[in-house]
Protein backbone atom coordinates (compact mmCIF):
# COMPACT_ATOMS: atom_id res chain seq x y z
CA UNK A 1 0.00 0.00 0.00
CA UNK A 2 1.06 3.39 -0.76
CA UNK A 3 -0.24 7.28 0.77
CA UNK A 4 0.41 10.72 -0.37
CA UNK A 5 0.77 13.01 2.11
CA UNK A 6 0.51 17.04 0.77
CA UNK A 7 1.65 19.55 2.13
CA UNK A 8 0.27 23.66 1.20
CA UNK A 9 2.89 25.93 2.54
CA UNK A 10 2.59 29.74 4.08
CA UNK A 11 4.03 32.55 1.40
CA UNK A 12 7.62 32.43 3.30
CA UNK A 13 8.14 29.05 2.96
CA UNK A 14 11.58 29.46 2.10
CA UNK A 15 12.25 31.99 5.17
CA UNK A 16 10.37 30.51 7.84
CA UNK A 17 11.34 27.26 6.76
CA UNK A 18 14.69 27.40 8.57
CA UNK A 19 13.93 27.85 11.97
CA UNK A 20 12.57 23.89 11.75
CA UNK A 21 14.18 22.40 8.87
CA UNK A 22 16.58 20.23 10.39
CA UNK A 23 14.10 18.44 12.64
CA UNK A 24 12.16 18.06 9.78
CA UNK A 25 14.57 16.43 7.81
CA UNK A 26 15.90 14.17 11.01
CA UNK A 27 12.17 12.97 11.18
CA UNK A 28 12.04 12.39 7.74
CA UNK A 29 14.81 10.38 7.45
CA UNK A 30 14.34 8.42 10.21
CA UNK A 31 11.14 7.31 8.55
CA UNK A 32 12.96 6.15 5.74
CA UNK A 33 15.18 4.01 7.87
CA UNK A 34 11.53 2.85 9.13
CA UNK A 35 10.99 1.34 6.36
CA UNK A 36 7.75 4.24 5.96
CA UNK A 37 8.75 7.00 3.49
CA UNK A 38 9.95 6.48 0.25
CA UNK A 39 10.20 9.98 -1.09
CA UNK A 40 9.68 13.49 -0.36
CA UNK A 41 10.28 17.08 -1.02
CA UNK A 42 9.18 20.30 -2.44
CA UNK A 43 6.80 20.58 -5.76
CA UNK A 44 7.08 23.58 -8.68
CA UNK A 45 8.70 26.76 -8.70
CA UNK A 46 7.16 27.99 -5.54
CA UNK A 47 7.82 25.92 -3.51
CA UNK A 48 4.61 26.03 -2.73
CA UNK A 49 3.86 21.98 -2.02
CA UNK A 50 5.55 19.38 -0.64
CA UNK A 51 5.01 15.72 -1.82
CA UNK A 52 5.68 12.54 0.89
CA UNK A 53 5.62 9.23 -0.52
CA UNK A 54 4.62 6.66 1.98
CA UNK A 55 4.51 2.72 1.84
CA UNK A 56 3.86 -0.51 3.85
CA UNK A 57 0.91 -1.73 5.15
CA UNK A 58 0.40 1.40 7.28
CA UNK A 59 0.96 3.82 5.25
CA UNK A 60 -1.72 6.02 5.34
CA UNK A 61 -1.59 6.22 9.21
CA UNK A 62 2.18 6.49 8.90
CA UNK A 63 1.35 9.37 6.83
CA UNK A 64 -0.90 11.00 9.30
CA UNK A 65 1.14 10.30 12.26
CA UNK A 66 4.35 12.18 10.21
CA UNK A 67 1.69 14.92 9.41
CA UNK A 68 0.55 15.33 13.06
CA UNK A 69 4.47 15.53 14.76
CA UNK A 70 6.13 17.30 11.72
CA UNK A 71 7.52 20.76 13.52
CA UNK A 72 6.39 22.13 9.90
CA UNK A 73 2.48 21.29 10.50
CA UNK A 74 3.09 22.41 13.91
CA UNK A 75 4.93 25.31 13.85
CA UNK A 76 2.76 27.09 10.51
CA UNK A 77 5.02 26.67 8.34
CA UNK A 78 2.59 24.26 6.52
CA UNK A 79 -0.88 26.08 6.31
CA UNK A 80 -2.98 22.71 5.49
CA UNK A 81 -2.22 19.26 4.76
CA UNK A 82 -4.19 15.99 3.08
CA UNK A 83 -2.65 11.86 3.60
CA UNK A 84 -4.72 9.91 1.18
CA UNK A 85 -4.58 5.94 -0.29
CA UNK A 86 -2.66 6.34 -3.39
CA UNK A 87 -3.27 3.07 -5.52
CA UNK A 88 -0.35 2.35 -7.65
CA UNK A 89 -0.44 0.24 -10.28
CA UNK A 90 2.70 0.65 -12.62
CA UNK A 91 6.28 0.49 -11.62
CA UNK A 92 8.63 -1.94 -9.92
CA UNK A 93 7.39 -0.57 -6.42
CA UNK A 94 3.17 -0.91 -7.39
CA UNK A 95 1.67 -2.18 -4.37
CA UNK A 96 -1.44 -3.77 -6.85
CA UNK A 97 0.54 -4.07 -10.81
CA UNK A 98 -1.60 -4.37 -13.53
CA UNK A 99 0.06 -5.52 -17.02
CA UNK A 100 -1.75 -5.64 -19.99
Amino acid sequence: MHAVLEYTYEDNYLETRENYRSVHLKAAWAAVERGELLLGGAVGDGPFTGLLIFTGENALESARAFAAADPYVINGVVTSWTARPWTTVVGQEAAAPVRP
